[in-house]
């Protein structure tokens, strides 16, 4: 037996899960929004590349990519998101990658493994099938001869079917009933994606292995005098010891900022636009002052650059505390935590860099490390609602319950949707002002009918809807105020 024919039963077998994944993909979510069932979807999925792949099993890499993928599918059991699935897409992939891959690859290499996967995949199911043609070509009993067989009487059958149709209108009026419907093109299209998707799991393309790549050698500095760098450092120090002199006086002193400046402005100002500057330091250091070369073995040099890194995390803290003090002043949004989380990563960065330099690592060490914590920090944002963080302490902070905050922006909360409908459950239970009664009751009414809908259907419940719903109801009962802005 050639390889092709042993190959032969495997190659079905994939087909099989493909389409078994595919029809069910369909019932579940075309048309539906996305609920705890995807974890079903995506355990089966793990199922099918288990018994398809029992190289997974034996590489430690794999197995690492699979735990991870598995423990993005839990996520999704109780509340699905895209952070959730990006994660699932890429442990399944790598999983199923890193039992046919060298083991001494580095991320470039393997960025460059899903990057090739994802685009082979669109030409995947068309190649294979052509595989397939070849192997019944020389396999004519995987090929049973039925054309032969069948032609005849269905032939036959259809043309006597045709003349009794047209003579007995009963039959005529069945075949009328039973006629197929027309095809749904958008129906067919979510098909054939989700089973490009699949296939492509199911048998990955791998990338040509890489031929003739050589380290290149360290440079002295991009060719940069290291005087000219050294001035640089020490310039920069002086700028950047002015800002920060200027921050901590005004910001973490509380010292009074000059006429025509308040507080909420100086702190807005400068919150996102000071991220940007220290990400162009580490930038600077990356570039001019890499590990081995003549710059990065100079001691006054490397003692600017650890006073500069310095400098610069106390910049971000005073971004940071910016951000803050602005969230104070106004009020707490999904995005504004998002920024503090980035600013903790951009630290965090900085410090990798100065440890590469004074250590002399790689590269890829620095890639890796940085890709690592944005992977923990995207996890941890993933698996905490963040709308429901900003709506908590909205309602929390708000002027109108003796909060330091600003006044209570309903709208906001309209737009978080079902993430605000607890905090909304326990104004509704308290007492407010006769218009802000009413405008909450109004939008926790609206979000509290579209989740009830969402929990009643099988297809789009979640774990996390349903314990949300119970607890706003626990709260305050369910309601049907006469209908008022949500701005007014």
């Amino acid at each position: 037996m050639g390889r092709s024919d042993a190959r032969a039963p495997r190659l079905w077998a994939k087909a099989a899960w493909a389409a078994g994944l595919t029809l069910a993909a369909d019932q579940l979510f075309y048309g539906h929004p996305g609920g705890s069932v995807a974890a079903g979807f995506t355990l089966a999925l793990a199922v099918a590349l288990l018994s398809t792949h029992p190289e997974i099993g034996r590489d430690r890499r794999a197995k690492a990519a699979f735990v991870v993928a598995i423990l993005a599918a839990l996520s999704l059991a109780d509340r699905p998101t895209f952070v959730a699935e990006a994660f699932l897409a890429a442990g399944l992939s790598v999983a199923v990658l890193a039992g046919r891959s060298a083991p001494e690859a580095g991320l470039g290499r393997w960025a460059a493994r899903m990057a090739f996967q994802g685009v082979a995949a669109l030409a995947g199911p068309a190649l294979d099938l052509a595989g397939l043609r070849r192997i019944l070509r020389k396999r004519p009993l995987l090929r049973p001869p039925l054309l032969p067989i069948l032609a005849l009487p269905v032939t036959g059958a259809a043309v006597f079917l045709t003349l009794f149709a047209v003579a007995n209108p009963v039959i005529g009026q069945v075949l009328t009933e039973i006629a197929p419907p027309e095809p749904d093109i958008w129906r067919i299209g979510y098909a054939l994606m989700v089973l490009t998707g699949v296939w492509a799991l199911l048998r990955p393309r791998l990338l040509p292995p890489a031929k003739g790549v050589r380290t290149a050698p360290i440079r002295p500095s991009a060719g940069v005098a290291p005087a000219s760098i050294a001035l640089s450092l020490g310039l920069f120090n002086a700028l950047f010891a002015i800002e920060n002199g200027l921050d901590i006086a005004f910001l973490w002193s509380g010292a009074p900022l000059p006429h025509g400046v308040t507080l909420a402005g100086y702190a807005h100002r400068g919150a996102y636009t000071l991220i940007a500057t220290a990400l162009l330091a580490g930038l600077f250091v990356l570039v001019f002052l890499r590990p081995g070369s003549d710059s990065s073995r100079r001691p006054w040099i490397r003692r600017l650059v650890v006073l500069w890194v310095a400098q610069n995390l106390v910049l971000v803290a005073s971004s940071a505390l910016r951000t803050a003090d602005y969230i104070e002043t106004y009020s707490l949004t999904r995005l504004r935590i998002a920024a503090l989380v980035w600013m903790v990563l951009v630290a965090l960065g900085l410090v990798l860099i100065c440890w590469r330099l004074l250590r002399t690592k790689s590269a890829g060490w620095l890639i890796g490390v940085n890709a690592t914590a944005a992977a923990l920090a995207l996890a941890g944002c993933a698996a905490v609602d963040l709308g429901a963080v900003a709506a908590s302490w909205n309602v929390t902070h708000a002027r109108e319950f003796g909060g330091t905050g600003a006044a209570l922006d309903v709208c906001y909360l309209a737009q978080l949707g079902d993430s605000a409908l607890v905090p909304l459950s326990a104004l509704a239970a308290s007492r407010l002002p006769p218009d802000l009664q009413g405008r909450v009751a109004t939008v926790r009414a609206n979000i509290l009918d579209d989740l009830a809908a969402r929990q009643g259907e099988w297809r789009s419940w979640t774990w996390r809807g349903q314990v949300r719903l119970d607890r706003a109801l626990a709260l305050a009962p369910a309601s049907h105020p006469p209908i008022k802005a949500c701005d007014s």
